[in-house]
């Protein structure tokens, strides 16, 4: 956008009256939060699927529409689909105006991400220094700007339209409840983001996108083992989780939003050798730990159920490597072991 990212959401005020369309506030109460896992998130995607307006104010309406009915629910964290504010829209609008009805929207958003106390990822064109980007603007519990992620590998067609790639190297976000990540559209076809994400150590990936990716987004959610959330244009939005199963989804009965929560207090491991210990684990913890073995992959999945108990306790307890330190330690001997071959 024209003005700095760090106050670009400031450019319309945000009038008390704009408030009457946005789902009344939640306080989030001491009994909700009692009956929540310590790292239980709330997440909301939406879906434009068969949802075709005529102006993009109606659009951003629309959209509202949607997050309001996800406010019973109290998520922590809405996603939108990318550059929704001008997609499925019958007016055709240059890309300046792209740009100033994404700046309103943002605005709008904000006031409803402060209103609901949830996090935001608004996916939009955003303008900096003269260069337009497809960008995901993530808005905190307050509404305030707390950065972006730009699309790093676009189409031809939007190069040719004026964009310009974000840089190769995506930020990630510490929010209250974990760190999470953003991916856009035609990044899943390259795996460097994806990857990059999960060395700065992103629990959460969010993947806004004009279609809906459908295996392609478990195939990423396995292979990086975290949880992937997306919200699309067209098709399914849905989260799948760190063995490559969809968890959630839009559908038949409910084409345009999901609210789910996922749980962050987990461990992904290669099942052998440690599955040796698990007898031990669940003769202790009982049901406060579940124990989800995919015996065919060879992985399981720890997860807490109790908010007394830490995965990372249970890891050192019982001498546990997750899957991504037992891999790094295999390798680690593997290099030691082909210099010791070369010094012979």
């Amino acid at each position: 956008m024209s003005h700095t990212r760090r106050t670009f959401i400031k450019t319309a005020a945000l009038s008390s009256g704009a408030a009457t369309m946005f789902a009344p506030s939640f306080a989030r109460s001491r009994e909700v939060s009692d009956l929540r896992l310590p790292r239980e998130v709330w997440v909301a995607g939406l879906s434009q699927e068969d949802l075709v307006t005529d102006t993009a104010e109606q659009m951003l309406e629309a959209m509202l529409g949607f997050m309001k009915q996800s406010a019973v629910y109290q998520p922590d964290i809405i996603c939108l689909p990318e550059v929704f504010i001008t997609s499925n829209v019958r007016q055709s609008y240059t890309l300046e105006e792209k740009i100033s009805h994404s700046e309103k929207a943002v605005n709008a958003l904000s006031a409803y991400a402060k209103s609901n106390s949830c996090y935001v990822l608004a996916a939009v064109y955003t303008k900096e220094r003269g260069n337009v980007y497809n960008s995901c603007v993530l808005l905190d519990r307050k509404g305030e700007y707390m950065g972006e992620y730009r699309k790093t590998h676009l189409t031809e067609n939007e190069i040719d339209r004026g964009l310009t790639p974000g840089l190769l190297d995506p930020p990630v976000f510490q929010t209250d409840f974990g760190t999470v990540g953003v991916q856009i559209c035609f990044d899943i076809i390259w795996d460097d983001g994806w990857k990059a994400l999960k060395e700065k150590g992103a629990e959460l990936v969010f993947w806004p996108s004009a279609y809906g990716g459908g295996k392609t987004i478990n195939l990423k959610a396995a292979q990086h083992r975290y949880m992937v959330a997306s919200s699309t244009r067209k098709g399914k939005a849905q989260i799948s989780d760190p063995a490559g199963e969809t968890s959630v989804q839009t559908g038949f009965w409910e084409k345009n939003l999901y609210c789910a929560p996922v749980n962050l207090e987990i461990a992904f491991l290669h099942a052998w050798p440690f599955v040796q210990q698990f007898g031990k684990i669940r003769e202790k913890y009982g049901r406060k730990v579940k124990i989800t073995n995919y015996h065919e992959e060879e992985w399981s999945i720890i997860e807490s159920l109790s908010p007394e108990v830490k995965v990372a306790d249970i890891l050192r307890e019982f001498n546990l490597k997750t899957y991504d330190q037992h891999r790094a330690d295999a390798e680690r001997a593997q290099d030691e072991a082909r210099e010791r071959l070369m010094k012979m």
